[in-house]
């Protein structure tokens, strides 16, 4: 409880025991992908490096927990949250590297990962059955800027 004494720049909070576990909504995906089987499908289909499965499935969990870049990875190394995602983790380094060595084909290799991961998924009922589906392939809103945007604030 805060008094008329106490200040918020002087609160410091602080998550650093053993069992804290940052973004512990991975365990709903990282379960998901475990039961489609990406890591297997990923290992016997992407030919670079060794485990690609396990470096994949380490930089969808860091791509899902907001990060955007490769030193974002370092946030699942935080706490217990290589014990919710269900494999070991890959160091940001390791999935720099692997991902500089790419190719293509390599890519190539990658769809076909997303085609079997999506095909299982519609298989279990994730699909929206007999209806259509739509996909909003960019749903990213952004503010806008210029004259030609005809009082527009924000755009997709």
């Amino acid at each position: 409880m805060m008094t008329s004494n106490d200040s918020l720049d002087r609160i410091a909070v602080k998550f650093d025991h053993a069992n804290a576990v940052a973004n512990a909504g991975l365990v709903v995906t990282a379960t998901l992908a475990d039961r489609l089987g990406l890591e297997t499908v990923t290992d016997a289909t992407v030919t670079i490096g060794y485990r690609p499965g396990r470096k994949l499935a380490t930089l969808v969990d860091a791509l899902l927990a907001g990060g955007d870049c490769i030193d974002d990875i370092a946030v699942l190394h935080t706490g217990a949250t290589g014990r919710v995602v269900g494999h070991d983790l890959v160091a940001a380094s390791t999935v720099g590297t692997w991902l500089r060595d790419f190719t293509f084909g390599h890519v190539r290799q990658l769809d076909h990962v997303t085609e079997t991961m999506l095909t299982r998924a519609w298989a279990g009922g994730a699909g929206p059955g007999d209806g259509p589906m739509f996909l909003d392939m960019d749903s990213t809103e952004c503010e806008v800027h210029g004259y030609a945007k005809q009082g527009a604030g924000f755009g997709h």
